[in-house]
Parts: structure tokens; C-alpha cells; sequence
């Protein structure tokens, strides 16, 4: 207690401590604190400063010495961390040169070979060394299941090989194979009486690797130690459930739904492709429709047949492999000997009459030919270069653009590519929180860097959550017709009017339907391939239909475009190159529509289809004391190579028919193609593309004749020769396609074996002029020789008005009206517009045959 007293220096005892420093040794200075401290020692915190003192000025050097080892081994550990972590970093920053699927290819082999080094350790009946301790910590893990842990890193292996893009999916299967995993181990681990590490006999880490490991205990051992086995069992299973409902993506709602689709893929698929085979079947080969009522036309049960929902001219390569697994449908025996053979196995009601009974028509149809009419070979159509599906020059583009996006500090990688024949599409995901705007306003830097000013940007590309950077490829791919017709999915559909129009950017082959377009603008620059694509479409329906089935009207105002197909048995009239004529061949046409449309009414079909078919089939029959004979109608295809000469010439009467053929012609089998080189919105006015739903765009020069043509940008940054956008009728985003190339040489063999199997027979009424098309006013009378000078007046100077004639030939406003009158009814000057000058529609060097009409000559 003296020693204590002391000690303390203020001759009182000490205060009870916990930690505090005593009043005394607070209040004192620093020096006398430390002098005090090397006395006798006091108890409780006192004693720590006390030592550390002790080693800083050199008394405990044992310390010491193990202090300064402690340092050189962090200083020597610290050296090491960091030069690794800088060669590590310095193989990073080579590896992003590294292709994106590389990276990916190596995660998935590495992961492969693990597999492979784990089967090889665990599988073995002996195992010595790290085979052993690597076999111990895998029993011990799994337990009974050790077997089944390389086929889950070899499945895994192979999801990140065969789906490198869909990580997020891997994380998903990952998480339910887990719980799979749990769920069964933890029932193996009760079916062996839930063994735990330490205990009774039947415990122990042997036991536990013989049930379901360590991680089987811990899913188990909670359960089962407060409920019974036949409880614990239930719930695991629950788990393994929820792990299969997590892998396949099921939530616990559409479960019917998917064994549902489990029935049906196991039951009936067997017997629907069974349907096609030569079996001895009596089943009906097509599914029982519904009952008729009676006094219903037989047709009228396949009216709509072909009529499907979200239906797309745009024919898909799914649907030619769904197709080529169906019976093989042979041309003309649909139409002839099938449906023949099928109306005479069923018992038909017979056809009502038809009121109100058909006013005799002038059908459009052909002779009697003398032999059967065979299609030209495929093998006319030379074939196109190989795709390549990757270039050096596409390794390139990948690296310039991951490098503007280092660049610019984005949190965004290019997963990948699609090459095209003549664009190739870069693919880039963005990271989280990263706005698309950041990409998109990026255009022009990347076209500096990727040494291109054709780029276009898809944000994001239809289907996929990426951003797409079409840019054109150094080294084309040629796309032959050929080549598209042969396609799979162009062999499946028989239908007449299918049409190859290319590939697009991914390389699938595009092939459409002219008959469900139902018409088509198709518009371009001089040489952005227009011609090349209207002689594709022709050249197509040469090679697929007979002139039973389609028949045309060519109408080429430039007279040297569609000259090669002079004399085809397709053609009703020869191609007609007058404007003037061209504006009548349009009209007849429009009569043709009303004359098909009356059948149709009065037959009570609703499509030129189904009318056929009834034909054909022998179930209709004239209305009585009709000399009417039915036959089918063939599909009428007009082709017009350029829409803004026929503008020029004859605006009302091109538009009004161009409008009414559009808007009614469809279901009549009666389907138009519009071409021009000049998109304006002169030429093709608002009504023209308001009942034109489908577009095809080649090279335009400026963006506003894109927006002619689309309604949206992206035309005028094509590359041209053949680089298209097409905008199907039902999209709402175009698709870019490289248009199928077919030459002089391949055209010429087309139809000269298409001349050589029958000859054309043309009508005459087609482009003759119609009588009284335009009711004249007044005839002419006394005033020829004004109307003369008026006319040698207007035509040859191209300006048409009313006060010039006053002041040239000194007649007053009445009979300058009247002349001005006269010479719009026979089709010299256009309509009144105001205070305008009218537009003259003569050229001057039409003028002598003009004057010619007007003397009566």
C-alpha cells in the first residue's frame, strides 16, 4: 500500500480505474507524466503506454527486432501485389485489342477444361496426391452427386459456347440449377439418415460424403431437426421444383399452359406429319370444317383460306423449312387435277343462281394452247459469289469502334457482327445507366474512324436490345438471282406472283409476294439499281408463272428499259412507250377491275382466288339463257418504269387511275408496281402513297426525297448499285436488302425459251382510244382557224393563258376562254389553277400531228 501511495505522488489512494486515466497524471505535464510512468508501474491501461515507451527508446530490442521483420515482410509482400497487379494490368489493356467472341470462346473453353481435369480426378478408382485432396473436398461437398459435377460444367461449358449473348439467361439457368442441385442433394442427404459432421456413430465427414455432402447437411439438417422425414422430404422437393420452374423459365401461372404444349409437341406432331405420307390412311388428310348451311356456294366454305393474322408479303426462311416438310405440291395439279379429284369425292349441292344475273363481259383470257407450257430451267440463273462470314477488314471496323468508345470514356462493347453482302451490321451493348443518345450522337466520329461517311445507326436493331452501326464492307458479295429462286424459301411457296428481291444485311434470303403487297413504289437516284430491280421482279415471274396464271402490261416511257421482253406470251398488249397511250392502257385497266369485280358480286366470291377455284371445279354455272361461258382470271400484273413522264403528260388521268386500281384492285388479282427516278411530291402525290402501302427505296441524293418515298430518313445514306430499303405493307421499319442482280445475257435466254413455248397473243382494245372519253363543250364550228393559231400558239411557246391569247390573236375574254376551253377538252392544256398559267401538255414536236386532229386529217 506504501509502495501504491507513493507511487501516486499525492499521498491519496488511487481512484478505481476501468480505462480513465487518474485526475493526477491528467493534470500534470507531459514531462512529470512520463517520469512517473518509469516508477513503479500502475495497474489497469497504464501498463500499454508503458511498453511502447519501452520499445521507442531502445529497452525491449526483442520487440524491436520482431517489428521491423513484421515491416520488411509488408514492404517485401506489398512490392510483389503490386508488380503482379500491374503485369495483370498490362495484359488487360493488350487484351482489349483481343475479338469480343475470343474473350467469350475463352471463358467457355477454360470452364471446358476444367470439366475434363475434374472428371479426370474424381472418376478414377485411384487417386494419389492432389487428385486426392481434390476428390476429398468435392465428396465433401456434394457427396453422392461428386459424378454429375463435370456434365454441369461441361453443360455450362456449352451454354457460354453456343450462347455467348445471352449472359443474363446463363445467370438465370445458373440460379435454378442451384436450387435443383440443393433440393436433390438435400433429399439424398435425408435418405441417408442426415448425417452431421460430428456425433454418433452414423456421423462423421465418411458419412457425410457417402449422403449429400456438406452442402446437402446444410440444406437438410435445419428441417429435419424439427420436422419428420416425411415433412423435410416435401419441402425439398418444393426447391427442386422451383429450381426446373427458374430453368426453364416458367412462371407457377403458365404451368398448364406448358404441359399443355408438352402434349401436343409429344401426341400430335407425330400424327400431323404423318399426314403427308403415301400410308394407307383413311382419315381426311385436312381438318373437318364446319357444316354448311344450306343454299351456300361450295366456294364459299374457301373463301379466306389463304387469309392468316399480322399476315406479311415478306416470305421468312421458317416458313420455307416448315414448308419443305409438308407434301410436295406440284404447280397446275392444284389447280387442275387436285381440285377436280377433290370436288368429285365430296358430294356438291348444286350452285345457286346468281342474282343479279352478270352483264355479258370480255374476260381476259387466253386461247387454247397447242402443248403444255413448260418453265425455263433455274439453271439460266448463273449463281452469285460465296458469302464470307468474316473478313480482316471486319476485325478492323470492330477495333476502330471499340476504340472511339474508350475514347470517349462510354461503358459500351461491340458483342458482335452480322456481314451482309454488301453492309455488315456492328452490334453494341451499353452498360448500365448508359443513355443511347451517348452512342447515336457518336455518328460522325465514327464514320472519321472507321474511314466511311455511309453510316447509318439503328437504335436499337428490331428484336434486340443493341445498337446497330450498318457500315458498307471494302469487299462485296454478289447476289444473283439465281441464287435467291433457288432458295429454300422461295422452292416452298408455289404461288405465281413470288418475286426475289435479295438478302439483307444478316444474309437471309428475301423473297415477297406481289399478290399481298398488294403494290409497290419503287423509287431511286439515276444508277442506285431501279432498272436492275424492275427487271428482277420480271425476270422472276417468268421463271415461276405460266401465262395461264399472270399476265402484264409493260409501260416504258424511256422506250430502251424493258425492250428485251418484246414478244413474251405474258404481255396482253406490246409495251407501250407513249405516255398518252400509257394514261388509256391505265384506264383499261380500271375497266377491267369494275368487269371482275361484277362476277365477283355476282357469284358471291369475295377474291379472284376463290373464284378461280370454283372454276375450275366445275361450280358455277351461267345464270339461264346466258351465252356466258367462266374462265379463269389470271393475275394482272402493270409494271410502269417511270411514273413522272406519265405526270407530265396526262397528272388527272394517271392519278385517278393509279388511285382507283390501288384502292380496289387487290382482291380483283389486278396489282401494280410504280417506279420512278424522281421522288417528288408532284409526282407522287399524297394520294398515289396513301394506297401504295409498300416501298422499296434505293440511293436518293437528298433526305427529302427519302422522306417521299418512306415517310423517314435512311435512303439518302445508302450506298447504292443495288443497296435497298424495303418498307413491306404491315411494318414499321424498313429492312435493308442488297437487290438480286440478273443480266442482259441471263434476261435474253429467259425469254427467248418463254417465246419458244408459245406465241403472244395481244389484245387490241388494251391501248386503243376509248370513245367519247371527254364530252367537248361546243363543237367547234366556225373558229377552227382560232383554234388553230391558238393551239401553234400555246404548244409552241409552252405557256397556256387566257390574256395572252387576247393580246396575240385580238379576241376578247369570252372567246379566248372558249378557245382555251376547247383545248383543254381535247387534252392540249391542263385544268384551270387560278390566276396561274395552265400547264401545256403537247411538246412541240407534237404539234403537226396535233393540228392533223384538230383539221379532222
Amino acid at each position: 500500500m506504501a509502495t501504491r501511495t507513493s507511487g501516486n505522488g499525492s499521498g491519496k489512494r488511487p481512484t478505481p480505474r476501468t480505462g480513465s486515466r487518474p485526475a493526477a497524471a491528467k493534470r500534470t505535464p507531459s514531462g512529470s507524466r512520463g517520469r512517473s510512468r518509469s516508477g513503479s508501474r500502475p495497474s489497469g491501461s497504464g501498463s500499454r503506454p508503458a511498453r511502447t515507451r519501452q520499445v521507442a527508446t531502445g529497452q525491449d530490442p526483442v520487440s524491436w527486432v520482431f517489428l521491423m521483420i513484421g515491416r520488411l515482410v509488408i514492404g517485401v509482400w506489398s512490392m510483389i501485389a503490386h508488380g503482379m497487379g500491374s503485369a495483370v494490368r498490362a495484359l488487360g489493356q493488350g487484351a482489349r485489342d483481343l475479338d469480343p467472341a475470343h474473350r467469350r470462346d475463352g471463358l467457355g473453353l477454360s470452364v471446358l477444361a476444367g470439366a475434363i481435369v475434374l472428371a479426370a480426378m474424381t472418376w478414377r478408382e485411384t487417386k494419389t496426391g492432389v487428385a486426392a485432396v481434390v476428390d476429398a473436398v468435392v465428396h465433401g461437398t456434394v457427396g453422392a452427386l461428386t459424378w454429375s459435377v463435370p456434365f454441369l460444367l461441361g453443360l455450362l461449358a456449352w451454354r457460354f459456347l453456343r450462347h455467348p449473348d445471352q449472359n443474363a439467361e446463363t445467370g438465370r439457368m445458373g440460379i435454378g440449377w442451384a436450387a435443383l442441385l440443393a433440393g436433390i442433394l438435400g433429399i439424398v442427404h435425408v435418405a441417408h439418415g442426415t448425417p452431421y459432421p460430428s456425433g454418433g456413430p452414423n456421423d462423421g465427414m465418411d458419412k457425410i460424403s457417402e449422403a449429400g455432402g456438406m452442402l446437402g447437411f446444410l440444406v437438410s439438417a435445419p428441417p429435419s431437426s424439427i420436422l419428420p422425414a416425411f415433412i423435410t422430404i416435401p419441402l425439398l422437393l418444393m426447391l427442386s421444383g422451383f429450381g426446373v420452374l427458374v430453368i426453364t423459365a416458367t412462371p407457377v401461372h403458365r404451368v398448364p399452359e406448358r404441359l399443355t404444349e408438352i402434349r401436343h409437341m409429344l401426341f400430335q406432331r407425330p400424327e400431323s406429319a404423318g399426314r403427308g405420307s403415301s400410308g394407307d390412311r383413311t382419315k381426311p388428310q385436312r381438318p373437318k370444317r364446319a357444316r354448311k348451311k344450306p343454299g351456300t356456294p361450295d366456294g364459299e366454305a374457301e373463301i379466306g383460306d389463304n387469309v392468316k393474322p399480322y399476315d406479311t408479303p415478306v416470305l421468312s426462311e421458317e416458313e420455307g423449312r416448315r414448308a419443305d416438310h409438308a407434301p410436295e405440291i406440284v404447280p397446275g395439279l392444284v389447280d387442275d387435277e387436285a381440285e377436280t379429284a377433290a370436288a368429285s369425292a365430296k358430294t356438291p349441292s348444286p350452285p345457286p343462281e346468281p342474282t343479279p344475273a352478270p352483264r355479258k363481259v370480255e374476260q381476259l383470257v387466253l386461247s387454247p394452247q397447242a402443248g403444255p407450257y413448260t418453265l425455263p430451267d433455274a439453271q439460266m440463273l448463273r449463281t452469285g459469289t460465296a458469302p464470307k462470314p468474316q473478313t480482316k477488314a471486319n476485325t478492323i471496323v470492330v477495333n476502330a469502334l471499340s476504340s472511339v468508345l474508350e475514347q470517349f470514356g462510354i461503358d459500351a462493347q461491340v458483342i458482335g457482327f452480322t456481314r451482309g453482302p454488301t453492309v455488315t451490321r456492328y452490334e453494341i451493348e451499353l452498360g448500365p445507366a448508359v443513355k443511347v443518345e451517348k452512342v447515336t450522337a457518336l455518328t460522325k466520329n465514327i464514320a472519321y474512324a472507321v474511314k466511311s461517311a455511309d453510316v447509318r445507326i439503328l437504335s436499337p436493331i428490331p428484336g434486340k436490345s443493341a445498337i446497330g452501326v450498318e457500315i458498307p464492307n471494302t469487299d462485296k458479295d454478289l447476289v444473283s438471282l439465281g441464287d435467291v429462286l433457288r432458295s429454300q424459301v422461295a422452292q416452298a411457296d408455289h404461288h405465281p406472283m413470288i418475286v426475289g428481291l435479295g438478302k439483307d444485311v444478316e444474309g437471309r434470303t428475301i423473297v415477297a409476294n406481289l399478290a399481298k403487297m398488294p403494290h409497290i413504289l419503287i423509287a431511286g437516284a439515276t444508277g442506285a439499281g431501279k432498272s436492275t430491280c424492275i427487271n428482277g421482279l420480271i425476270t422472276s415471274i417468268l421463271m415461276r408463272a405460266t401465262p395461264d396464271e399472270v399476265r402484264m402490261v409493260l409501260v416504258d416511257p424511256k422506250r430502251v428499259e424493258l425492250s428485251a421482253y418484246e414478244g413474251i406470251p405474258h404481255l396482253i398488249t406490246p409495251i407501250i412507250t407513249n405516255p398518252k397511250k400509257a394514261a388509256e392502257a391505265l384506264e383499261w385497266v380500271v375497266g377491267e377491275m369494275d368487269r371482275r369485280y361484277d362476277d365477283l358480286a355476282a357469284s358471291g366470291f369475295r377474291h379472284v382466288d376463290d373464284f378461280n377455284k370454283a372454276v375450275r371445279a366445275g361450280k358455277l354455272t351461267p345464270p339461264p339463257g346466258s351465252e356466258r361461258v367462266y374462265q379463269p382470271y389470271p393475275y394482272l400484273l402493270v409494271i410502269v418504269d417511270e411514273l413522272a413522264d406519265l405526270m407530265m403528260v396526262a397528272p388527272r388521268d394517271v392519278e385517278d387511275s393509279i388511285v382507283r386500281i390501288t384502292q380496289l384492285a387487290r382482291a380483283a388479282g389486278i396489282h401494280l408496281v410504280i417506279a420512278t427516278q424522281r421522288p417528288s411530291v408532284d409526282v407522287v402525290t399524297g394520294l398515289i402513297k396513301a394506297n401504295v402501302p409498300s416501298r422499296l427505296a434505293f440511293a436518293t441524293s437528298s433526305l427529302a426525297d427519302s422522306r417521299v418515298i418512306l415517310d423517314q430518313p435512311g435512303a439518302e445514306k445508302l450506298v447504292g448499285q443495288g443497296d435497298a430499303l424495303f418498307l413491306p405493307m404491315g411494318a414499321s421499319k424498313p429492312m435493308r436488302l442488297q437487290n438480286a442482280f440478273v443480266s442482259e445475257k441471263e434476261i435474253a435466254e429467259v425469254v427467248g425459251h418463254c417465246k419458244t413455248q408459245m406465241q403472244v397473243e395481244y389484245r387490241e382494245d388494251v391501248a386503243a382510244p376509248a370513245s367519247a372519253k371527254r364530252e367537248i363543250d361546243e363543237e367547234i364550228g366556225d373558229d377552227l382557224d382560232l383554234l388553230i393559231q391558238a393551239a401553234e400558239l400555246i404548244v409552241s411557246t409552252q405557256f397556256g393563258s387566257t390574256s395572252m391569247l387576247q393580246r396575240k390573236l385580238r379576241v376578247g375574254f369570252a372567246k379566248a376562254g372558249r378557245l382555251m376551253d376547247l383545248l383543254e377538252s381535247r387534252n392540249v392544256v391542263g385544268p384551270s389553277e387560278g390566276s396561274k398559267a395552265r400547264e401545256v401538255l403537247v411538246k412541240p414536236d407534237d404539234l403537226p400531228g396535233l393540228l392533223a386532229d384538230l383539221r379532222g386529217e
